[in-house]
């Protein structure tokens, strides 16, 4: 998430036309503030501990480069599980779409008629020792075993039918549809966990300079932990506030000299010009200041060697709007 940087020691000065000055040009405005830059603060998209994390404060880093990454043991192995998960679900569906083999077919029809042979000598004992006992000569026992055996018998049988008419059907097609819903699952489990592996590896999205450090290498973070936070020097301004009777003079576009307190000069253009009034900062010195209403000015400086940093104070000056001078 992008934010403007803060390191501002002070707010920016109100803007003082040079006119009001003895001697000084009357074209010329004149304005003292502080440099501001974009942050950028970096966060890891997953959790884990902070396997690699090489870089220091003030170091310039490129975009795209990596910066950060997250120790990938654990997805590695659910990455394997969820491989073979998906190579048994693709057997199983290839089994269902193409159907029972004749050897199996053959297997279950033999396996009917010795279960139906089975029944029969079943029976036929059951016939034999109840006929004992109506004579009087045989037992209740020998009778009831022969009962409990020819029902096994006939349970058994209707299994083995059962098993060949499904081998002849084949799958019914809700089981291959299901079995083809979890092929896919299993495929968008393993591409979320390969996704989960890029985002392991934290890069800058853009070229800039660390400016802080937030975690250390070996922390244990959650998703969505702050790393760091980069800043943009090629996206500086000078933040300055104007008095009413001068804005008038200033323009979207504008050109201006921005010079530091070290004497350094360059080209600037006024990039903002505040629609609305607002009183000067509270950290401006004098209460008399504190009290005007301003309009705040933000010039946008040329910094693609990092000249300007964020919080160093600068003057920018500006040749009045329309003036030919």
């Amino acid at each position: 998430m992008a934010r403007i940087a803060s390191l501002v020691a002070a707010v920016p000065f109100i803007l003082t036309a040079a006119s009001c000055g003895q001697g000084r040009d009357p074209s010329l405005i004149v304005a003292s503030g502080h440099v501001e830059a974009t942050d950028v603060r970096i966060s890891t998209k997953i959790g884990g501990r902070l396997q690699s994390f090489p870089i220091q404060e003030g170091d310039r880093v490129a975009r795209g480069q990596e910066l950060a990454r997250i120790d990938t043991t654990d997805l590695d192995l659910l990455l394997e599980q969820a491989r073979a998960e998906r190579a048994q679900a693709d057997a199983d569906l290839r089994l269902r779409v193409a159907g029972s083999r004749k050897e199996d077919v053959a297997v279950a029809a033999a396996q009917v008629a010795q279960a139906e042979a089975d029944l029969a000598g079943a029976q036929k004992d059951l016939d034999r020792l109840q006929g004992l006992l109506d004579a009087g000569s045989g037992t209740s026992k020998g009778r009831d075993d022969a009962l409990t055996r020819r029902d096994v018998a006939s349970a058994r049988r209707d299994v083995a039918r059962e098993t060949l008419e499904r081998l002849r059907a084949g799958s019914r097609s809700e089981e291959i549809d299901a079995a083809r819903a979890h092929l896919a699952t299993t495929d968008a489990r393993i591409a979320q966990l390969g996704q989960q592996m890029k985002d392991a590896v934290t890069t800058s999205p853009l070229a800039a300079v660390v400016t802080e450090k937030i975690a250390e290498q070996g922390e244990l973070l959650p998703p969505g932990a702050p790393l760091c936070i980069v800043t943009d020097l090629g996206d500086a301004w000078l933040t300055v506030y104007v008095a009413e009777p001068d804005l008038a003079r200033i323009r979207i576009g504008q050109e201006a000299d921005v010079v530091t307190d070290g004497g350094q000069s360059r080209k600037g253009k006024v990039t903002f010009v505040a629609s609305e009034a607002e009183f000067t900062p509270k950290n401006v010195q004098t209460r008399d200041e504190r009290v005007k209403l301003v309009y705040r000015v933000k010039v946008g400086l040329e910094n693609g060697d990092g000249l300007f940093k964020p919080g160093m104070p600068a003057e920018a000056r500006l040749r009045s709007a329309g003036d030919g001078r």
